[in-house]
């Protein structure tokens, strides 16, 4: 007899409840999280020998769970918190939590939706993912600092440093700086303090990001043979994406990514699309980059394509927007085939050749996704033009297309 096991996880404890196939209960269990909780689950669960495990937020408090129970050999599915909370929804009309419950609606949803992602054994992926939000913490950190720096300066000298700030800079300054007073001597010290704290964040930024380029290419991903697609870009989309097999084609990876445009038509309007605000915001933010990127290098096939499209009417915005698009099936293309060389399929194709896909070989024979050449060191953070360079005059044009302009 099949039986799916729903986990509600917890920080402190998790909850268990085992379901047959009919959705009928055959036991809970609740142990405490500490060094035992495997084997205490394993035991508990011992009877039911054709068993699954669901859990609720695979990748959230239910990670360490999740992969201590695929390394022992069990099958994990991971169960999205939103498909659970419809399952409490449906069954009891509101969405009362308590952990018995909610355990159990993680084994219906289970049961119900034969395509959750089943839970694999971490891989490099998940390497480069942990560095990466090293990264994105420390210059969230390193940009606080800095304000806080900018304002103390102020207090000290007029106008203070304008446009960005560095130690070696900001010690410069202090150093013709002799604080008169009390109050102006405290905020002397403070800024010194700052300047190294700055000091301090800037080596733990090259250090990580050194373990990032290392972590990159031992991955041997050809993510980063794209244009404007850095070590730090290539190592937040492979550690946010894991699994490329999940995303059935690059339509589906755009709508995980928010490039994909959404349509709003109704009566006689029809074929409008706008901007998506949903996808993961991480990814959607480095693909930003590598499109700005592409964009500050005029001589980028990226540069040529925003050219084109500002040249049939399109706004700068929605020229990025396309480009982002651009970007995205590339990425997607890219990350195909590394699953396809570490991971190759025994089945033939009409070559005879193994490992033949469908999906990545047909979207990469499209010209879109022959693009942009080897990868620079890293992102522009700005679409400004350098103070030397002027832009083009725009040629008259026709009016936008607004499927384009998604």
């Amino acid at each position: 007899m099949a039986v799916m096991i729903g986990v509600d996880p917890h920080k402190g404890s998790h909850m268990a409840v085992a379901l047959d196939d009919s959705e009928q209960p055959l036991g809970e269990r609740r142990v405490r999280a500490d060094t035992n909780q495997l084997e205490r689950l394993l035991e508990w669960a011992a009877p039911f020998v054709q068993r699954t495990w669901a859990i609720e937020g695979a990748g959230g408090l239910g990670y360490l769970l999740a992969q201590q129970l695929v390394a022992a050999g069990e099958r994990v599915v991971d169960v999205p918190a939103k498909l659970a909370a419809r399952v409490r929804l449906l069954a009891t009309g509101d969405t009362n939590k308590n952990d018995p419950n909610d355990a159990r609606s993680v084994a219906v949803a289970a049961l119900r939706s034969p395509q959750l992602r089943a839970v694999q054994a971490e891989d490099h992926a998940a390497v480069m993912k942990v560095w990466a939000k090293r990264h994105r913490d420390l210059a969230r950190q390193r940009s606080r600092v800095v304000c806080r720096l900018h304002a103390v300066l102020c207090d000290l000298v007029p106008g203070g440093i304008a446009g960005e700030i560095s130690a070696a800079q900001a010690i410069r300054l202090l150093e013709n700086v002799e604080p008169v007073g009390a109050i102006a001597a405290a905020r002397h010290e403070l800024a010194l303090e700052l300047v190294a704290d700055v000091s301090r964040l800037d080596a733990q930024l090259r250090e990580t990001k050194k373990r990032i380029a290392v972590a990159v290419t031992a991955s041997k991903t050809t993510v980063t043979t794209l244009f404007g697609v850095g070590p730090i870009v290539a190592a937040t989309v492979i550690g946010d994406v894991g699994d490329v097999s999940r995303f059935p084609s690059r339509d589906h990876f755009a709508a995980y990514n928010g490039t994909a445009p959404i349509e709003v038509s109704s009566g006689g309007r029809r074929k409008v699309f706008r901007l998506s605000r949903r996808g993961n915001r991480r990814l959607n933010h480095v693909i930003h980059m590598a499109a700005v990127t592409q964009i500050r290098h005029r001589h980028s096939e990226g540069r040529v394509y925003y050219d084109r499209k500002i040249a049939e009417g399109l706004s700068g915005k929605a020229a990025i927007r396309a480009l982002k698009r651009r970007i995205s099936d590339a990425i997607y293309v890219r990350l195909r085939q590394d699953a396809l060389q570490t991971t190759p399929r025994v089945t033939t194709g009409p070559g005879g050749h193994p490992g033949n896909d469908a999906v990545a070989s047909a979207a990469g024979s499209h010209p879109e996704h022959r693009l942009f050449g080897q990868a620079t060191p890293g992102p522009d953070l700005t679409l400004r033009p350098a103070s030397n360079r002027t832009r083009p005059p725009r040629p008259n044009a026709p009016s936008p297309k607004v499927r384009e302009a998604s």
